[in-house]
């Protein structure tokens, strides 16, 4: 796992503001995979990989918002209490969803550990869920003359 940062900062959330402003037109088309990105005060450039751009501007996204970060590998395996801090629900919770199948583990001696690409994998299902229900509650309050 790498750092993860609380809340950023008023300064650090302008600053990813204006990186993400200046990313979003970068859009590597047709056969080009990778961008080339100099840095700053030097003649170097780097090439990064278009999947990594694409990251990178998600966390420039989340840090406008004033929202932390974390970034942890798809094969790291995360104990109960981690999942339960990326989910923002108690560890019992989530003791609950693995025993009930929802997110895949393994068992380490008496210890369940979580694979983040499992979790991920969860935690897009959900989201899909979510948005389908705030959907379906749009049409239905449209369809009743309430908004």
């Amino acid at each position: 796992m790498s750092a993860a940062h609380d809340q950023p900062t008023v300064v650090e959330q302008e600053q990813a503001r204006q990186a993400l402003q200046l990313l979003r037109d970068v859009d590597p088309a047709g056969e080009t995979l990778d961008v080339t990105v100099t840095v700053a005060g030097t003649a170097e450039s780097v090439h990064l990989p278009r999947a990594a751009l694409d990251l990178i501007r998600e966390v420039l996204a989340n840090m406008a918002a004033g929202q932390g970060v974390t970034v942890v590998p798809a094969h790291a395996e995360l104990t109960t209490q981690q999942a339960a801090q990326m989910l923002n629900v108690s560890r019992p919770h989530v003791i609950k969803l693995l025993d009930e199948g929802h997110i895949e583990y393994r068992m380490v001696g008496r210890h369940r550990r979580i694979l983040a690409s499992s979790l991920l994998a969860y935690q897009r299902t959900q989201l899909g869920t979510s948005r389908a229900a705030a959907d379906e509650l749009a049409a239905l309050t449209e369809d009743l003359g309430l908004y």
